[in-house]
């Protein structure tokens, strides 16, 4: 059995709190207050309002994401393998994916992770991407070479990162390592940049989720012990190659 879907809202709006905290820098003004520092020196921000955003992948919290930047005023493009008329609707336009990759100011990963989408953040799709542009990934840490995003980082080409997931997040997330040293260069680089910021795969992480996640997880155990057919059970038809 399984827990599908149990909170898209709770992830879109972590994706989209991500995005501001970059695009405003309150992390930094939190920090210098909290020191005492009321500068505004370096603080300078940016507008969601009348920018081009990407998402990859209008499934549920792709689309509760979507329903969350309309609002700022901001153009939404996107690429999923089966769009959305809904989304259509409100007015997203659904375009080839090397062309979201293009024309996206802010790029919203939100697809699953499959042979097909490893690595989709590349070298290569890196450059086709605008200089200065937003890269948010609160979906796999593996849709990211993180290679690739350092040296982009390196060459001033990509101009900000969050990540909610890491590409080696088994051996980091979800463990108190404030203590000791912490082995893996990739993430150091990237903890070190002053325009990324990282999560511990906390999207999900809300009151409400957590009750979802019970109930429905109870509710599984209850279909399964009095023998009830369950929309989340795992059977072949859910699994490729079974």
């Amino acid at each position: 059995m399984r827990v599908p879907a149990y909170s898209p809202e709770a992830v879109a709006e972590h994706a989209m709190a991500l995005t501001l905290t970059l695009a405003r820098k309150t992390h930094k003004a939190y920090a210098r207050v909290r020191d005492g520092n009321f500068s505004l020196e370096r603080l300078s921000g940016f507008n969601i309002h009348g920018k081009t955003i990407g998402v990859i992948g209008t499934g549920k919290i792709g689309q509760a994401f979507i329903r969350i930047i309309r609002g700022f005023g901001a153009d939404v493009i996107a690429y999923d393998k089966y769009p959305s008329e809904e989304m259509k609707n409100l007015g997203v336009q659904y375009m080839e994916l090397d062309d979201v990759f293009a024309g996206s100011d802010i790029l919203s990963l939100h697809c699953p992770l499959t042979p097909e989408t490893h690595h989709m953040i590349n070298e290569k799709t890196l450059h086709t991407m605008k200089k200065g542009a937003m890269l948010v990934n609160t979906s796999r840490g593996k849709l990211i070479d993180t290679s690739a995003v350092i040296d982009s980082l390196k060459d001033s080409h990509l101009g900000f990162l969050a990540i909610d997931v890491y590409e080696q997040e088994e051996k980091l997330f979800f463990r108190d390592l404030s203590e000791t040293v912490i082995r893996d260069n990739q993430i150091a680089q990237l903890m070190a940049y002053a325009n990324v910021l990282i999560t511990a795969h906390m999207g999900f992480f809300t009151h409400e989720s957590l009750e979802e996640i019970t109930r429905i997880t109870l509710k599984n155990f209850d279909d399964y012990d009095s023998g009830k057919d369950s929309e989340n059970e795992v059977s072949c038809k859910l699994i490729k190659d079974c």
